[in-house]
């Protein structure tokens, strides 16, 4: 009975030059070893299908290969044409029957959970600067850019989503955009598309930093006042009212982003002198970036960020509900427009300014989505719908931009305030009285707890897995990395809060490389190897890495 279950080769029989030559051959046999479920462990007695004559033969040579060795040598074991593909998997039964093994395509997500994946990942901080940068550019223009950058943004998308199947030499399934830069620039075009990669990556987590500063002031201003019922007039310059709207500041540049405003109090509690103590300690430049460092410093140096990963539906529900406020309150303060073409008003800002480049700034992060597509495309369950869902994907987040950044805008009460007047992040323009802007600070600062772990999480492997390796080669490494990215953080949120510049030079930046740049010349030049590269497509294309470039400039002279 024992001479039924040894091998017909053993191992002893092979040499150990066999072996040495076997563990060469894989690094990694485990996955692929065959094995045989026997009927007694078969619990399920409503088989998918009988076993066909294919694959009983497949089987039977499965466990043919099986017997010529044991499951410590290598040399006979069954090649790669032998094992069925992932899809092809059954657990063979003598009894005649075959059950179907869960493969890859239940894991694959129809095209409707693909399009709101798509829309999730892109909604982020930027909804906030929108309103800011349709004033910046004019609401006629800053209405037309927004269009016109996501169409050309949906383009470039397209082109990065379907470049690595240009490449017909090699076996791209597993490749991303830098495996593309790298087949066509080597490694200075994967180098850059890193280093640029991770420019919009820590751009994000400084924007996080600064609003995460933003609403933990603002949250505990508001506990703090109906703890010692204190009476707050956020600014002399404000709407009166149930719905208040306040301008921080309107005797300095609205484009800046300095959020402390003056308190006029009238306390029924305590004292004056309470209250200068407790804004010496909560100050929302001086004091509050640094508390924030004894949470989250410590947050970033987790070994894995899975933990946080099951909060990511926080994202979905802080964005509609930004919605339904931005809806409540357009509806209560009502429309306020007046159309002055060219030249400004009291009240009303032109519909053309020579500042739109700030929105075009803010626009590319917005719709930045380039380097994380290909990924999210391969769970799409019909890939042939790519290219459809990959439009109806930035259709919606067009939408939900245009409509966030158009109610802010006209709702905004001009007169008594000035449309100038309009913060980087529009929360800023109600009050800390009021509740329902306390409930979306409150909500976008747990949101945002959670989320920045997993960018630090994205940053940490791609650096430390380029120059070491692994993506955790010690403690020390790893906290040397997180103090820099927290030092630029708390020295942004200190003498910097504008989060608007700070999205627009990001998005300008890592937009030049990983939108305009390296998805043209990468679209060019498979064109012309395959003949197909015509002049008036290598006009367009390079007058694309043109508006690249004089996006990015222009940024530095507003």
């Amino acid at each position: 009975m024992e001479d039924d279950c040894r091998p017909l080769l053993s191992s002893e029989q092979t040499g150990g030059s066999y072996s040495h030559r076997a563990s060469i051959d894989s690094l990694d046999f485990k996955p692929k070893r065959p094995f045989h479920v026997e009927p007694r462990n078969i619990v399920d007695d409503d088989p998918q299908e009988r076993v066909s004559a294919e694959a009983a033969i497949l089987n039977s040579r499965v466990h043919y290969y099986g017997r010529l060795t044991g499951s410590s040598d290598r040399l006979l074991s069954p090649p790669n044409h032998v094992i069925p593909r992932p899809e092809e998997i059954y657990i063979y039964s003598p009894l005649g029957t075959a059950f179907k093994v869960a493969g890859s395509d239940h894991s694959k997500n129809p095209s409707i959970i693909t399009i709101f994946a798509i829309w999730n990942t892109m909604m982020g901080t930027s909804i906030l600067s929108i309103p800011w940068g349709i004033k910046q550019a004019g609401f006629t223009l800053g209405v037309l850019i927004l269009i016109f950058t996501g169409l050309l943004m949906l383009y470039c998308c397209y082109i990065v989503l379907k470049s690595p199947k240009a490449i017909t030499s090699v076996d791209t399934s597993s490749w991303e955009f830098p495996d593309v830069c790298r087949h066509y620039f080597g490694k200075f075009g994967q180098w850059s598309s890193l280093v640029f990669s991770m420019v919009s990556l820590v751009g994000a987590m400084v924007v996080y930093w600064v609003l995460m500063s933003n609403f933990l002031f603002n949250t505990g201003q508001f506990i703090y006042n109906h703890a010692h019922n204190v009476n707050v007039s956020d600014s002399e310059f404000g709407t009166n009212g149930s719905e208040r709207v306040i301008c921080p500041y309107p005797n300095t540049d609205p484009g800046g982003n300095d959020t402390i405003s003056t308190l006029y109090l009238s306390s029924s509690g305590n004292g004056t002198s309470d209250v200068n103590d407790f804004q010496r300690y909560w100050s929302k430049t001086n004091t509050v970036p640094f508390y924030l460092i004894i949470l989250l410093l410590p947050l970033l140096c987790f070994r894995s960020a899975s933990f946080f990963a099951r909060f990511t539906f926080l994202g979905t529900l802080s964005v509609l509900y930004l919605i339904a406020l931005v809806t409540y309150k357009a509806v209560r303060l009502g429309f306020h427009l007046e159309f002055h073409w060219f030249d400004a008003t009291q009240f009303y800002v032109p519909e053309f300014r020579l500042l739109f480049p700030q929105l075009t700034g803010v626009l590319t992060l917005a719709f930045f989505i380039h380097n994380c597509i290909i990924t999210l495309m391969k769970s799409n369950k019909h890939q042939e719908n790519n290219v459809r869902d990959l439009s109806v994907a930035y259709l919606l987040v067009g939408m939900t931009y245009m409509y966030v950044g158009v109610l802010i805008f006209a709702s905004f009460p001009s007169p008594p305030l000035f449309k100038d007047c309009i913060e980087p992040n529009f929360l800023d323009n109600f009050p800390t009285t009021d509740k329902l802007v306390f409930v979306a600070r409150a909500f976008l600062l747990f949101q945002m707890i959670t989320v920045y772990p997993l960018l630090g999480y994205l940053v940490r492997v791609q650096i430390m897995s380029q120059i070491f390796g692994n993506h955790y080669p010690s403690f020390f490494h790893v906290l040397m990395l997180n103090i820099l990215i927290v030092g630029a953080g708390v020295l942004m949120a200190k003498f910097y809060p504008n989060i608007g510049s700070i999205i627009r030079f990001s998005g300008a930046t890592c937009g030049l490389a990983l939108v305009f740049v390296f998805p043209t010349l990468v679209h060019m030049i498979s064109l012309r190897r395959q003949g197909r590269l015509s002049w008036p497509s290598a006009i367009f294309h390079s007058f694309l890495i043109l508006l690249g470039i004089a996006n990015l400039i222009a940024q530095f002279f507003l």
